[in-house]
């Protein structure tokens, strides 16, 4: 059974009864742990907690930090806002990361011709 963001556990697990609301500690914590490269289906099994509820979780904090986990009831146009800001910050990192790689490897300048030839 998983939980989402805003649901009770009603089973206990091997690490015990998840909590009924997480706290914004508890949620920077499970957060941290995935960006220190902890594998998202283990600390989801583990925290019984579903897997988008993490990644939303993850999202929120890269966004807009500890503050974006509080739980309060936003309306569904800034909820969207939020993971838009937040989609844009993961697909620009991605794409450092990608430019970082291929300069590593050499593709550095066709990779500058490319670029180039996008704001053309």
């Amino acid at each position: 059974m998983f939980l989402t963001a805003g649901e009770s556990a009603a089973t206990e697990g091997r690490g015990g009864t998840p909590p009924e609301r997480w706290s914004v500690q508890q949620k920077s914590e499970v957060v941290l742990r995935l960006l220190r490269g902890e594998d998202l289906g283990e600390v989801s099994r583990g925290m019984r907690v579903s897997p988008a509820a993490l990644e939303e979780w993850r999202r929120v904090f890269l966004e807009t930090g500890q503050q974006g986990l509080k739980s309060r009831s936003r309306d569904p146009g800034e909820r969207e806002l939020i993971r838009t800001r937040a989609k844009l910050g993961e697909l620009t990192m991605r794409m450092e990361l990608a430019t970082e790689l291929l300069e590593k490897r050499g593709y550095g300048d066709e990779l500058k011709k490319l670029l180039k030839r996008g704001h053309e």
